[in-house]
């Protein structure tokens, strides 16, 4: 099943953060708009490592005292005052310096904005901070605490948060495509530069499960795991550089692991690794007071989360280490592991640039198979966990050709290029091709042979047949490369029920944000004309793309099976009426802004666990399988 890891971009912060203000301030500033609110957040993340170019702006983070008026805080200014005197006492990262997430410094630093941005209770307060420190803070680290801040801030409701691939283009485009745009700003010639795709198709981290079955469909074997021992077999050359400080590292093939100077020994991470798996063995944890966490239950891979990524939950971070984040940066300075060259943090200290390296994949299969032994370490699922008494999943269909093809993408890299008063602005972006798929609706009859309405959670997975030699997966094998489609609500009267689900309204994914300009145009529009802002369906900030719910299919079709698990939604809901509740939209992967996750049942239920027999699924009428073909077509779409 498609894991969620507490790695992902917003919820590392979250998670570091202790909690929530009390109180909920969206209301007030009555007199803010939401156009008001997207214009400042557009004008705040323009041109990141220059200076503001808005005058309004500009005014604040030159008179703005943050320490003046406490009672703008619900924290009656700790937070700023812990800032505000490590910034005068000149030991925050510098502008103009490499920002790493993976770097417990810089971490510490950006979660110290982040804790003033949570704690402001006015959308005055929260956009002063963000003028004055994003003149006064490290780019990256104000970037990632202003991004983080507003997705989890009520403050923030509302607002759309701009693709990154705009604002930092130097991190997601080659050097040569760099270099290029500077060529054509100079030279005055406005272009669209063709970007070459070199490798690996760039894939956000948290699509392992994705990426999987991108190589089965070109006829790929199954990713094998990293290990510490024995050598990297694929090197590789990312042509990548950053805004500041050189070209990322490249690293030759077949190199052993080594020692990094600073980091960790490698026997280090193998005495991490044998810990958790100690841990996983015997079936519970050991906090740092010698107790014992049983993790022989749903929530034990909670706790398992909370070990391999270390976060403040981790009951033993001094024992059991931060594998996950740590063999992040081991990997990622093999090319230099004494720092002999002085060279800058890898790719995979970026969760940006990670995907450059073909074994962020192999490091992403061995923490997915540490999660995997303790999933298959749980008792096997009985009859009557998977059972809803009474219902039954007669057919599945589908409406519509399930067939993906690639489409030429352009965006703006005009960020990547420094502005000047002397040289007027042109036209720069880049085409890439991207994956994309044809819409489709699943078809799935439902017979309730209840008296009474009962409410129901569908459950929709995609699960490849075969592996990369045309050999059937074993239902225990193959379940761990299924991706969730979607998950949803439904009432079921009694009797014959039709369901009709638009792959569009997928739980599990969300639009592409509108391009940076697109969004500015829109918001200045809005406060000229008085109108409300339409950015609605943008306002999620969390999930995958919509293009990338299917997965790349074969020109002659590519075997799925097509699973629906229908279950007892009143066993399973953690919210009243979740037939009427869209909980936020891609509440599937993300959960719902502010609240507990929707759904009882663990994530990736009911494959989660060990099935050694195919019956154990096949023969419970609530769940029922059917063979569909993924198909891809080989010319590419019109620009997009």
């Amino acid at each position: 099943p498609r894991v969620v890891h507490t790695g992902g971009c917003s919820c590392r912060l979250a998670k570091l953060w202790p909690g929530k203000p009390a109180g909920n301030f969206q209301n007030d500033d009555p007199g803010v708009s939401k156009a008001k609110k997207q214009q400042d957040v557009n004008h705040l993340v323009e041109r990141i490592y220059e200076r503001i170019r808005y005058p309004d702006l500009q005014d604040i983070a030159n008179a703005f005292n943050p320490e003046a008026d406490t009672s703008m805080y619900s924290d009656d200014g700790q937070g700023v005052h812990h800032l505000m005197n490590d910034m005068n006492d000149h030991i925050l990262l510098e502008r103009h310096h490499l920002f790493s997430l993976f770097n417990s410094r810089h971490r510490r630093e950006a979660l110290m904005l982040f804790d003033v941005f949570m704690h402001c209770k006015t959308w005055t307060c929260f956009v002063n901070n963000a003028a004055y420190f994003r003149e006064h803070m490290n780019e990256g680290e104000f970037l990632y605490a202003f991004y983080t801040a507003v997705v989890h801030s009520d403050l923030g409701t509302g607002v759309v948060l701009h693709p990154l691939y705009e604002i930092t283009p130097h991190m997601f485009t080659n050097s040569e495509i760099i270099h290029k745009a500077y060529t054509a700003k100079m030279t005055q010639t406005p272009g669209r530069l063709p970007f070459l795709v070199e490798g690996l198709l760039r894939l956000p981290s948290r699509l392992q499960g994705q990426a999987i079955l991108l190589g089965l469909s070109n006829w790929l074997d199954v990713v094998d795991e990293l290990h510490w021992e024995r050598i990297i077999r694929e090197g590789f050359a990312p042509h990548t550089s950053y805004k500041y400080g050189g070209e990322f590292p490249a690293r030759p093939d077949n190199v052993h692991f080594e020692d990094v100077d600073g980091v960790a020994r490698v026997r280090d991470m193998i005495i991490s690794e044998s810990r958790i798996r100690d841990a996983i063995a015997h079936g519970y944890v050991t906090d740092k007071d010698g107790n014992n966490i049983d993790i022989m239950n749903d929530h034990g891979i909670d706790v398992l989360g909370d070990i391999l990524e270390s976060s403040r939950y981790s009951p033993n971070a001094q024992y059991y280490g931060a594998l996950h984040n740590t063999a992040h940066i081991m990997l990622g300075r093999q090319g230099d592991p004494h720092g002999k060259f002085n060279m800058p943090p890898g790719v995979m200290e970026h969760f940006e640039t990670a995907t450059r390296d073909p074994s962020f994949f192999r490091l992403h299969k061995y923490m997915d198979n540490i999660f995997k032994e303790h999933k298959n370490s749980l008792p096997i699922y009985t009859r009557e966990d998977l059972e809803f008494t009474g219902v039954a999943v007669d057919d599945i269909a589908i409406e519509g050709e399930l067939k993906t093809y690639f489409e030429q993408f352009e965006f703006s890299i005009a960020n990547a290029v420094d502005k000047s008063d002397a040289v007027e602005e042109v036209a720069i972006s880049t085409l890439i091709p991207r994956l994309n798929h044809h819409e489709f609706t699943y078809k799935i009859d439902v017979n309730n042979n209840n008296d009474e309405d009962v409410l129901a959670t569908m459950r929709i997975y995609l699960c490849p047949k075969n592996d990369a030699n045309g050999i059937e997966f074993t239902w225990d094998e193959g379940r761990w490369y299924c991706i969730e489609m979607d998950k949803f609500w439904k009432k079921l009267a009694p009797g014959k029920t039709n369901v009709m689900c638009k792959s569009s309204d997928s739980s599990v994914t969300t639009p592409d944000s509108p391009s940076l300009h697109t969004q500015m145009e829109k918001a200045d529009e809005a406060l000229i004309s008085g109108d409300e802002l339409d950015l609605h369906e943008f306002e999620r900030s969390c999930g995958l793309p919509h293009r990338m719910l299917l997965p790349k299919g074969q020109t002659n079709g590519m075997e799925f099976l097509l699973l629906v698990a229908v279950t007892n939604g009143e066993e399973d809901k953690v919210i009243e009426h979740s037939e009427d509740n869209e909980h936020g939209g891609t509440h599937s992967q993300c959960g719902i802004r502010g609240e507990k996750y929707p759904d009882k049942k663990p994530m990736g239920y009911p494959l989660d666990r060990h099935i050694p027999d195919k019956r154990l699924i096949l023969d419970i009428p609530n769940i029922k399988t059917t063979t569909v073909k993924v198909f891809h077509e080989l010319h590419q779409h019109e620009d997009h």
